[in-house]
């Protein structure tokens, strides 16, 4: 028999060992040498998935439904499959915007908005409280069951235990505690819990150590293995084990749920995504976490199996892991299941919490005092506010266990969550690959979505626990049968969440796309949306920022934010008592690092608030507007350089040779220079250079973003790649790994003669290779060389071929160029720029 104050000193002595473990996580990570930068641990703390209701109550569901409870396990192997494709994209655009939950992902996404942030902080409060209950509920059940020992009794005859004598509220105040220490110790929330996701991984190898000991003793130790376990199963009756069970309906729908529940839950995000330190580490979790599933799946059965030949059908199925060995005498191995069960729920607790309360603080506090003009330190506030939600709701999910009792199954509970944080879906998927998906359309879906969710499965929850009349149930509102929560419209043959997923997607997807189809993005959402769904392809940042701010305010921002500390750190480097006005590039960085700390849309709205762009005038607001479009039409732009370039500008080109063609024969052939037709032919070779020379400016306009963003030598390196996977020509680039020291003018012109003897090149030299050569001596030097036929440069360098213009466009930045070329060889196109020029250029 195991005593209580043993038991006790047991569970204490677990939560002092993750204490001892996150605080040997935090050291190492302030020594600089992290233990979370290994694709292991990031893989074993996704596993914060597997929670009690994994634990415990997929064997209860197997009892009832056999081969069924897999889909619990198949969505997340499904979405991991595709990580990829899914997880790694997240990953990457959270990191690059500093983006620290849930709420600040649709929220940034969507044009900043405060509004959709503080709807979906609000949405996932809601809808995952009963989850945390959940948790309280099987520690607080098992700790019951086991201090009764050799007794065997049933959850549903434990009654209410006192309060004071509850174990679930003093773990739940146990680990307030835990979470306030190692998940708010900085307001930054990009800066890793190393400790924190380093005692989850702990964890999670301490419930697979103790499920998979449970299920080896009970297939082994009780049955001389699955075959006879299974088949003394199948002699007592007990068939449905080994059938889905479930329809198959409600099998689709459960992977569904548990494929976008390990993505989408907040734990999950935290781990998944903020927590993240390393891209490529979803490598190694998309089969490294898939087997951690499968192991822990596989002794369900059994263990489902021996419980219902000790306790039959009416036993207490979701309590099966831990009262089967109990029955058996093996008080240790009881020990060990109850500390994995333990385990399984402290560990979604900690990291649901420290999730909530980043959401709460940036998403629905920070933006209401903005608004109230609070001029107080933010910094402590913050922090205080996210301590204050961690209590809060740790006790809003004790309450709610506490109210609802023994009214739902471990499952139910667990469902009702998935279901909730699966109405973010379409706005995240949505966000990730389509483009006309707007504010107003998510704001609908999800309020439509959540409302559905609300009335048929939370609702009906509450009313199998006696807070809303059951004939509300039975009968429907006014006795309107059709419109019953679980039968809406007279729709029968469905479970309850197969009937709540059903509609309530049917709602949030339908609001979602009707509304964004009808309406037209913000300009601010059309500029985010190309950095969402463009991510992959490292567009551009917008530079939306037109009013002056200077280098002092933007410094008086992040103390008040974020205290003197982090400020310096944020602009080491930057002169902190200017007051001309930051760069672009300065007050975005200020930018993504205020939204660590506060999240995107109340970073945005108190940026705003310093520049004074609630004050814009008419014009300057259009300016905005028009260089977010021009941001959003980036793609657009580049298709549209490429192809004028290579259609109509090479058209031209020849337009002129074959003027002055025939020009020259006209000529020889002794015809009146002075004559109409001579004069035609002289009128049609000056309108095609004009025309030339207007595609040219036309061409400057568009120029490709990658020269201003990365310099000449990358984006050389872009447009040759691009044009030889066009083209099928080989086209091999040396040049520097590094910027070369040229002023933007020099940078635009060399460039440009590059992209014009490639192209001249592919049109009439039908090369099989060219090669591209970057270095610098005594200045800067390109050559590009080709293998195609050649041309005797005398014979065109007046008139065709961009010769001229590539001549002028060196000249005009003090440079020069060489043709080195002949009929019966290759060409050689040789541009040099005399070190200091492009600078006194810029000067002059």
């Amino acid at each position: 028999m195991l005593q209580t104050w043993f038991l006790v000193g047991v569970s204490v002595a677990y939560l002092g060992v993750l204490f001892a473990i996150a605080f040997y996580g935090d050291r190492r990570a302030d020594a600089g040498r992290s233990i979370v930068g290994r694709g292991t641990i990031y893989a074993l703390s996704l596993a914060v998935y597997a929670t009690s209701w994994t634990y415990y109550g997929s064997v209860g569901r197997a009892a009832s439904t056999g081969v069924g409870f897999l889909s619990i396990y198949l969505g997340p192997t499904i979405m991991l499959a595709l990580g990829w494709l899914v997880l790694r994209r997240i990953i990457h655009i959270s990191h690059r915007h500093r983006i620290t939950s849930l709420a600040d992902f649709v929220s940034a996404r969507y044009g900043k908005s405060v509004r959709l942030g503080g709807l979906i902080a609000a949405i996932a409060v809601v809808g995952v409280v009963p989850y945390i209950a959940l948790q309280l509920k099987a520690v607080s059940n098992t700790f019951e069951i086991i201090r009764r020992a050799p007794e065997v009794t049933p959850s549903s005859a434990l009654g209410q235990v006192p309060l004071l004598e509850d174990t679930a509220l003093y773990v739940a105040l146990l680990l307030a505690g835990f979470t306030i220490l190692f998940g708010t110790r900085h307001l930054d929330a990009t800066e890793r819990h190393e400790g924190m996701v380093t005692a989850i991984a702990f964890e999670s190898v301490v419930k697979l150590v103790a499920f998979v000991a449970a299920g080896i003793t009970v297939t082994w130790g009780l049955y001389n293995g699955f075959g006879d376990l299974f088949s003394q199963a199948a002699q007592a009756g007990h068939t449905a084990l080994f059938t889905l069970g479930d329809s198959t309906g409600t099998w689709v729908w459960l992977n569904v749920l548990s494929l976008f529940a390990i993505v989408l839950l907040p734990r999950q995000w935290q781990v998944g995504v903020v927590e993240n330190v390393d891209e490529r580490h979803v490598k190694q979790a998309m089969w490294m976490t898939p087997l951690y599933m499968l192991l822990i799946s596989v002794f369900v059965l059994p263990i489902a199996a021996a419980g219902l030949l000790r306790f039959g059908a009416g036993g207490d199925a979701d309590t099966f892991v831990l009262t089967v060995p109990m029955a058996a005498g093996m008080d240790a191995l009881a020990l060990l299941v109850f500390v994995g069960g333990l385990s399984a729920a402290t560990g979604m607790i900690i990291v649901e919490t420290v999730a909530l309360s980043t959401m709460v603080s940036n998403s629905i506090v920070v933006p209401m005092l903005l608004r109230r003009n609070y001029s107080g330190r933010l910094a402590r506030l913050i922090l205080i506010t996210r301590r204050v939600t961690i209590v809060a709701i740790l006790l809003l999910g004790y309450a709610y266990f506490r109210l609802t009792g023994e009214s739902t199954a471990l499952v139910s509970m667990g469902l009702v969550s998935f279901a909730a944080v699966a109405q973010f879906a379409p706005a995240i998927i949505g966000g990730l690959y389509w483009k006309g998906g707007t504010r107003d359309g998510v704001m609908a879906g999800l309020v439509g979505g959540f409302a559905v969710w609300t009335y048929t499965l939370l609702l009906p929850n509450f009313a199998t626990a006696g807070w809303v009349p059951r004939g509300f149930l039975d009968d429907g509102p006014f006795g309107i049968e059709a419109l019953r929560p679980e039968h809406l419209l007279g729709i029968t043959g469905m479970d309850n969440i197969s009937h709540g997923m059903f509609w309530s997607m049917l709602v949030n997807v339908g609001c979602y796309v009707v509304v964004s189809l009808a309406g037209r993005p913000q300009a601010r959402e059309q500029a985010q949306a190309v950095l969402f769904v463009d991510a992959l392809h490292d567009p551009s940042r917008p530079r939306l920022w037109r009013k002056g701010v200077s280098v002092q305010a933007l410094h008086e921002v992040l103390v008040r934010s974020m205290g003197h500390r982090a400020a310096a750190k944020a602009l080491d480097g930057v002169d902190l008592e200017s007051t001309k006005d930051a760069d672009p590039d300065l007050v975005h960085h200020v930018e993504t690092v205020l939204a660590g700390a506060v999240g995107a849309a109340s970073a945005r709205m108190m940026l705003t608030s310093v520049a004074g762009e609630e004050q814009l005038g008419v014009e300057e607001v259009m300016e905005m507007l028009d260089e977010a479009s021009q941001v959003a039409a980036l793609e657009e732009r580049h298709r549209l350089a490429r192809e004028l370039h290579d259609s109509v500008s090479q058209a031209l080109f020849s337009m002129t040779l074959h003027t002055r063609a025939v020009e020259l024969a006209l000529q020889k052939q002794g015809g009146d220079p002075d004559g109409p037709v001579a004069r035609g032919i002289t009128e049609l070779r000056s309108l095609t250079q004009d025309a030339l020379a207007e595609m040219r400016a036309s061409l400057f306009q568009l120029r490709p973003d990658a020269l201003r963003e990365d310099g000449l030598a990358e984006a050389i390196r872009k447009q040759s790649a691009a044009i030889a996977s066009r083209e099928g020509v080989v086209i091999a680039v040396e040049a520097p790994g590094y910027r070369l020291s040229l002023d933007e003018r020099a940078e635009e012109e060399m460039f440009r003669v590059v992209q014009e003897a490639v192209h001249n090149a592919i049109k009439h030299a039908d090369p099989a290779r060219i090669d591209i050569l970057l270095f610098e001596d005594d200045g800067v030097v390109i050559e590009v060389s080709d293998d195609g036929t050649g041309f005797d440069p005398a014979t065109v360098s007046s008139s065709g071929m961009g010769l001229v213009s590539m001549r002028e466009r060196m000249k005009r930045i003090g440079g020069d160029l060489v043709i080195d070329s002949s009929p019966a060889g290759s060409t050689t196109v040789r541009a040099v720029l005399p070190l200091g020029t492009a600078q006194a250029g810029e000067q002059r």
